[in-house]
């Protein structure tokens, strides 16, 4: 049933892009030391929900004033990162950047979550359940 929800369709989309970046940023930092590695990084959740093509993950307006768009997760695309390498052993990982990155990959989970959370919260209370 929550599969049919759009709300519930983009934080799971979400949910799903920060844990592949957690992911990505944590091969990062196992590969710091890996001469000629390149840092990977995935483009940002709003820019690959904006390209979405999937007409199943589309929202739809069901009256003249809702908007219409396309809020969906498109497939997980890695792209390099950074281009320039600083360390000595010609790769492109900055420890301090990517302990950054996984801050804000964390954030996006736990926003995901918190919306998540609040859409059951208000689907519950509409249905009369407690």
């Amino acid at each position: 049933m929550l599969d049919r929800i759009d709300l519930f369709k983009t934080t799971f989309a979400l949910a799903r892009h920060s844990g592949a970046r957690q992911a990505t940023i944590a091969e990062n930092i196992a590969n710091a030391d890996t001469p000629g590695y390149k840092a990977k990084d995935l483009q940002p959740f709003s820019a690959s929900a904006a390209t979405t093509k999937d007409a199943s993950q589309i929202m739809v307006a069901t009256r003249s004033g809702h908007l219409a768009g396309a809020h969906q997760a498109s497939p997980i695309n890695i792209i390099e990162a950074r281009g320039r390498s600083t360390n000595p052993n010609e790769n492109s990982v900055s420890l301090q950047e990517e302990m950054l990155f996984a801050v804000e990959a964390k954030r996006g989970h736990d926003r995901a979550l918190a919306i998540y959370k609040s859409g059951l919260r208000i689907l519950r209370s509409s249905l009369g359940a407690k």
